[in-house]
């Protein structure tokens, strides 16, 4: 990767971190729950489905999920936005599921290839975005690359309670 390609690409996380923060910051001010009691809810349920994969994507690496926050939107009573990181090691697959609300999808690093219900597959590069309306079938998600890894923001927003980000198909 030629320098400025590099440059350009720390220049992408910057903004995103820049924007992220901008975006949460009203949040700081909200009562939240103790750390214990939401890293609790956050562990007791699945975050991929229980989807049965094909054989050849049943031996591949699968994506992990590392949330990062998730705080009530005082402006929006009920409701509640989750940020996360998904990290795809070379060759990871996430078979089809479903999340229980909007999902907004941001590429930082590498390829993800993504298929909403009724659409094609779609390579997404460091910087692009995708969109999930809630519900929406997932049929897969996926580093292609055999030998670099891929990382996504997520940022869910949900019913409130932090509740299982990802649903069965």
């Amino acid at each position: 990767m030629n320098a400025a390609r590099r440059l350009a690409n720390v220049r992408h996380v910057r903004t995103l971190a820049t924007l992220s923060l901008l975006a949460l910051a009203p949040l700081a001010a909200l009562p939240t729950r103790p750390a214990v009691q939401w890293l609790a809810a956050m562990c007791s349920t699945p975050l991929l489905s229980d989807a049965s994969p094909s054989s050849d994507s049943a031996r591949r690496p699968a994506t992990t999920v590392r949330p990062l926050s998730c705080e009530p939107l005082a402006h929006v009573p009920g409701k509640s936005v989750t940020t996360a990181i998904v990290d795809y090691p070379p060759r990871a697959f996430t078979p089809a599921h479903r999340h229980p609300g909007s999902v907004t999808a941001f590429v930082i690093e590498g390829t993800v290839r993504s298929q909403l219900a009724g659409g094609p597959a779609i390579d997404y590069r460091s910087g692009q975005t995708w969109f999930e309306p809630p519900g929406t079938l997932h049929e897969f998600a996926e580093n292609p690359d055999p030998a670099r890894p891929a990382k996504l923001l997520a940022v869910f927003v949900t019913d409130s309670d932090c509740g299982p980000l990802v649903l069965p198909p």
